[in-house]
């Protein structure tokens, strides 16, 4: 027996731990974001429902859940316990999920954005609306980290994922762009101040459940599938 013919059952078996290990960071980076989406966007609709006083899609930002800006915040629990926990969780998870899929592909131009945005999502439930420029500073964080994640991740997708993920980043985007650079003249403006923030904020909560679903699904499929 030649030492490649002896060795050959032992290359098989690694590159099915490999395989197996491979498939584990998927499922789990996968299950990770899709959960942390999913969080949210409950959360969200919950912190919402309980909402004590007038709450409107248009004229509300979403952070006003956790504590309207000063001065003169307005904080009402439950509502601002909810929505901040789901933003600590889905900070946490998209943390811990882009690990994972650093893991799976390697591409830190794919992966950093992830981990910014998870920052920015994290630092928005520990510094709730009412405490004015931190809060400020994370969402604008989320804000630009979420679409530029939603983007990069076409990089590791395949079609037809690929092209919506491009598309929910791209309208993420667009619409803060439009809102800086406009102001009063973004065609956007009809939403209101909450509408237009839930333009931004939606899609990639969209993408992000849609997104560790592809991942989760890929688990099963080909290694280098969409790997360019």
């Amino acid at each position: 027996m030649t030492t490649s013919t002896a060795t050959l059952p032992f290359n098989v078996a690694r590159v099915a731990a490999a395989g197996r290990a491979w498939a584990t960071d998927l499922r789990l980076g996968g299950s990770l974001l899709t959960i942390a989406g999913v969080t949210i966007l409950m959360g969200i609709i919950t912190a919402e429902a309980l909402y004590p006083q007038a709450y409107t899609t248009g004229g509300s930002e979403i952070s006003d859940l956790g504590g309207t800006r000063p001065p003169n915040s307005l904080i009402f629990q439950p509502s601002a316990m909810i929505f901040d926990l789901s933003m600590v969780a889905i900070g946490t998870m998209v943390i811990a999920g882009s690990w994972f899929v650093r893991r799976v592909f390697g591409r830190r131009s794919v992966t950093m954005p992830m981990t910014i945005l998870g920052i920015g999502a994290l630092g928005v439930g520990l510094f709730p609306g009412n405490t004015g420029a931190p809060h400020q500073i994370f969402a604008m964080i989320t804000f630009i980290a979420g679409g530029v994640a939603a983007v990069s991740a076409a990089r590791v997708t395949t079609a037809p994922f690929r092209f919506v993920s491009l598309l929910l980043g791209a309208v993420s985007l667009l619409t803060l762009i439009s809102t800086l650079v406009l102001s009063d003249g973004s065609p956007m403006t009809a939403l209101g101040m909450g509408g237009i923030e839930r333009w931004i904020v939606y899609p990639v909560i969209l993408w992000v459940i849609a997104f560790g679903g592809y991942l989760s699904g890929r688990a099963d499929g080909d290694r280098t599938a969409g790997v360019t």
